[in-house]
């Protein structure tokens, strides 16, 4: 079994408390025996893979494996040419240079507002990003745009694969069909080596490993 939950705010990628106000997973009547497949950071939103099937984690989060995580990132300020092509080409975190990425710059999406709703600054302007990831290290997406000095105000995972979050609501779930499972086991042809800066992105495409972490 395989299914989709879009993790709200607030909420840990596990089951038991870890002292935090954060709420866990126990509170959303998933089906027994199942666990996370990677995690969201409690700070983060949108979709966590859960299931009862072993070794999902390595055949899904491995970098090897090439499958893309999609992520809507509203940063402080607008980004220019410049910290965009960073962004693709790999930031250094913690002494380690990041994987090639897929990132433009896209419209405020169509959401409800979090609660609680993010911190507003009249003075500062926020814009928004799509970032594609095959990796994801300990909080990758907020290092990154903090390396080119564009702070993480909310991020929203949206995509695994070519399987998109969709109109599924924040704090619901679903287990997944056959053909929704194809689509999260896809991997993009598109290796990031042969991606020009500013490229449409295309619309196909247990503990967690270290690899993910957002």
């Amino acid at each position: 079994m395989l299914l989709a939950f879009n993790k709200p705010f607030g909420v840990l990628s596990q089951f038991t408390p870890d002292g935090s106000a954060n709420r866990t997973l126990a509170e959303f009547n998933l089906p027994a025996g199942v666990y996370p497949v990677g995690r969201l950071d409690a700070d983060s939103e949108g979709l966590l893979l859960l299931s009862d099937e072993a070794g999902l984690n390595t055949r899904l989060l491995s970098p090897k494996n090439q499958h893309w995580r999609t992520y809507w990132v509203q940063v402080e300020r607008i980004p220019d040419d410049r910290a965009i092509d960073t962004l693709i080409k790999g930031v250094v975190i913690q002494g380690q240079r990041t994987k090639a990425a897929r990132v433009k710059t896209m419209p405020a999406p169509n959401i409800p507002p979090r609660t609680p709703p993010i911190r507003f600054r009249k003075s500062v302007p926020d814009s928004w990003l799509e970032l594609e990831l095959i990796e994801g290290r300990n909080r990758q997406v907020r290092r990154m745009t903090a390396a080119v000095n564009h702070p993480t105000l909310r991020l929203i995972r949206v995509r695994i694969g070519a399987f998109d979050l969709g109109d599924l609501a924040s704090g619901n779930w679903k287990i997944l069909d056959e053909a929704e499972r194809r689509f999260i086991f896809s991997i993009s042809k598109h290796a990031p080596k042969d991606l020009h800066p500013h490229a449409e992105t295309p619309k196909s495409l247990g503990a967690p490993p270290p690899w993910e972490s957002e």
